[in-house]
């Protein structure tokens, strides 16, 4: 390949990257490098997050501690804020799935910025950029899915808007991002299966993005590959702690990807749903990821039949089937396999109805994740890929 087929990239990341089993003992000394005032935050569970709690106190931080129990609201963001102002915190400590991960960057980005949170807010706010850096924040997840540990925005509901939005700025990338699988042995089949295919989604996804580049190629195929011999295995038996290395690694390699080659029209609908719906973000995405493929290789072949983008998703196949004559469609076929083996209900199970697609694709069709989809579908095609996920 000449230089010329590599367009100009950049990539982003957390400021340290810790990774392995055990790791999660050093939360104490890492933290103290960023102040001895931190807001603690957790999911609903205080006794889960016992023995790290102990060593922040062990280290010397004074805490402020929050938990949020479900996908951060506007109103979480503002109490975090509220709670890490008490103490003057300087810096954050989250620990749990990428719900509180992400309530942790908000808070961060808050406490350094404390206005009103629309000020910053995409698309029902007024997106300004964060005059100044976020707090430092130490992010340590106890599941295995979004990749929020390594990205740089905030995903909050707004109950308003019925919508959920980001805020994004470079500084909201966490300082440390300890990994530790052992973390993950805990979660039941359920939460295993739906950020687990969340985390395969965020590999598969920008590696068929039209925002690719050779460093996240890299990532994505090795997460795709680690994910699809590891998520059956972790879901059937959560005690099996190479499976659960390897999907803690697809994660992390699909939230190194996400962050710096966009994701597609399965996240771009996942937003709108979640916003409106209650519903688990990876199930979502489960249910929707090989209708998307379909529906995009389907757009790819009649309207863009050269796209390079299609030789793409044969590599997809070869890699998740371990096969390397496997075609498209069965590529397609493995994803639609491992969701009905894992389990993955249909949208209308979260009560979204035929009625409701008409508005979904409204507002998924301006979501930023659509801005790296491999080819612009039309609403027709999107609403037919809802209509089915049902």
């Amino acid at each position: 390949m000449s230089h010329a087929d590599v367009r100009p990239f950049e990539f982003l990341s957390a400021g340290r990257i810790v990774f392995g089993s055990g790791v999660a003992e050093s939360l104490g000394e890492r933290a103290r490098v960023y102040g001895t005032r931190a807001l603690w935050v957790t999911g609903k569970s205080a006794a889960r997050h016992a023995a790290l709690e102990q060593q922040l106190r062990s280290a010397g931080l004074e805490l402020a501690h929050v938990r949020v129990a479900g996908e951060p609201r506007v109103e979480d963001a503002l109490a975090a804020v509220a709670a890490g102002a008490s103490i003057r915190a300087e810096l954050v400590v989250a620990c749990g799935g990428g719900s509180v991960i992400d309530l942790g960057k908000a808070a961060a980005a808050l406490l350094a910025n404390p206005q009103d949170p629309f000020e910053y807010l995409e698309v029902v706010g007024r997106a300004r950029p964060l005059p100044r850096p976020a707090l430092p924040l130490v992010a340590v997840p106890t599941t295995a899915g979004t990749g929020a540990e390594v990205t740089k925005n905030a995903v909050l509901a707004s109950a308003e808007h019925r919508v959920k939005a980001s805020l994004r700025h470079d500084s909201m990338l966490p300082a440390v991002a300890l990994i530790d699988p052992a973390l993950t042995l805990t979660m039941p089949p359920a939460v295993t299966a739906s950020t687990g295919l969340d985390a395969l989604t965020q590999c598969l996804e920008p590696f068929v993005s039209s925002q690719h580049n050779p460093l996240t190629d890299a990532l994505a195929l090795e997460g795709m590959r680690r994910g699809a011999r590891a998520l059956a295995r972790a879901f059937h038996d959560g005690a099996d702690l190479a499976a659960r290395e390897d999907m803690a690694l697809c994660s992390l390699f699909g939230g190194l990807s996400l962050a710096n080659a966009k994701l597609g029209a399965v996240h771009g609908f996942a937003a709108p749903i979640g916003g409106q719906f209650e519903s688990p973000h990876g199930a979502v995405c489960a249910r929707l990821l090989p209708l998307v493929m379909e529906a995009n290789v389907a757009a790819l072949r009649a309207r863009a039949p050269q796209s390079p983008l299609l030789s793409r998703f044969e590599r997809v196949a070869r890699v998740l089937t371990g096969r390397e004559a496997a075609s498209i469609e069965e590529g397609i076929g493995f994803v639609r396999q491992l969701a009905a083996d894992l389990a993955v209900p249909g949208l209308a199970s979260y009560g979204m109805r035929p009625a409701d697609v008409a508005e979904v694709v409204a507002k998924a069709a301006v979501a930023s994740s659509m801005k790296g989809n491999p080819i612009a579908l039309t609403s027709a095609e999107l609403s037919a890929v809802l209509q089915q996920a049902l």
